[in-house]
């Protein structure tokens, strides 16, 4: 028994977790040493002491906080603009019948696998001063000067991450209409309920998480858009990221640079993190986020 005993193999150990190496490897060569070396410059004095003087000159600056508020109100509007529209549409597409409705929907998530300066480049051959739209009203009326230019203001920007962003709100609109019971809007229809209290009351508290999620989703992305602001080139519209390119392409000035990058950083996660929660509180995966 006791020679049976010293026999018996032992058991392979554990290898399975060597399988997690490869693919964190990778993570931190392409994001976390870059992110730490970005970290570093801002928070160092050139000699890896460790000081806030750097954040202390860029947070007194009217430039950031300029971009601050243009970064805050844009993605504000943005958002409030994709919820708004989003449910609109939404409620149009789920529950007024008519031919084609599904392709609709189906074309307009594509907008979602577009890069969003595609609209601002479209906004600004259909909208900008000398656009499809300023040329007809031009030829049409005599104008000397485009009767239109809201493009290169901060409602061009808001409208076009409006049209680029209101997909991520509609999509999980659509998933959570489709769980409704439509007998209870005929139920209620039939007892005098008119449409906006069928609205308030029945389609609305379904609707809640998914409207919350959407919007709280397209507040991150709008907080970190380049390209649309960039492409439009609205007229003293300086954001965060914007302002970062400012410092280290067109300025060559690193430190601020990347002290505003480690700003919108945190921004950005506490942002993250604001939707990971909206999503656990309101229940996410049944309001069909994905």
């Amino acid at each position: 028994m006791a020679d049976a005993a010293i026999a018996a193999p032992r058991p392979a150990p554990d290898t399975s977790w060597l399988w997690v190496v490869p693919p964190l490897s990778v993570i931190g060569l392409l994001f976390f040493y870059p992110l730490f070396l970005i970290a570093r410059q801002g928070l160092t004095d050139g000699k890896d002491v460790i000081t806030f003087e750097h954040f202390a000159t860029v947070l007194h600056t009217r430039q950031f906080h300029s971009a601050m508020w243009n970064t805050i109100e844009i993605a504000l509007m943005s958002s409030a603009g994709c919820v708004a529209l989003g449910f609109v549409v939404a409620l149009i597409l789920s529950f007024v019948p008519f031919p084609g409705s599904r392709e609709i929907a189906r074309f307009i998530d594509t907008f979602i696998a577009l890069p969003t300066f595609l609209m601002a480049l479209a906004f600004t051959f259909i909208y900008g001063s000398a656009g499809v739209l300023n040329g007809m009203l031009m030829d049409l009326f005599g104008n000397t000067a485009p009767p239109v230019d809201f493009v290169y203001s901060t409602w061009g920007v808001v409208l076009a991450e409006v049209t680029v962003f209101t997909p991520f709100v509609l999509r999980p609109l659509l998933a959570a209409f489709s769980l409704i019971d439509t007998a209870q809007i005929e139920v209620a229809s039939s007892l005098g309920a008119g449409p906006w209290r069928i609205i308030r009351q029945i389609i609305f508290p379904a609707a809640l998480p998914a409207l919350l999620a959407g919007g709280s989703l397209c507040l991150l992305l709008t907080v970190n858009e380049f390209g649309i602001i960039l492409f439009i080139g609205a007229k003293g519209v300086i954001t965060l990221p914007l302002l970062v390119y400012d410092k280290a392409i067109q300025e060559g000035d690193y430190t601020p640079a990347c002290v505003i990058a480690v700003i919108n950083v945190v921004l950005s996660l506490s942002l993250y993190s604001l939707y990971r929660v909206v999503i656990a509180r309101f229940g996410g995966r049944n309001a069909g986020v994905v």
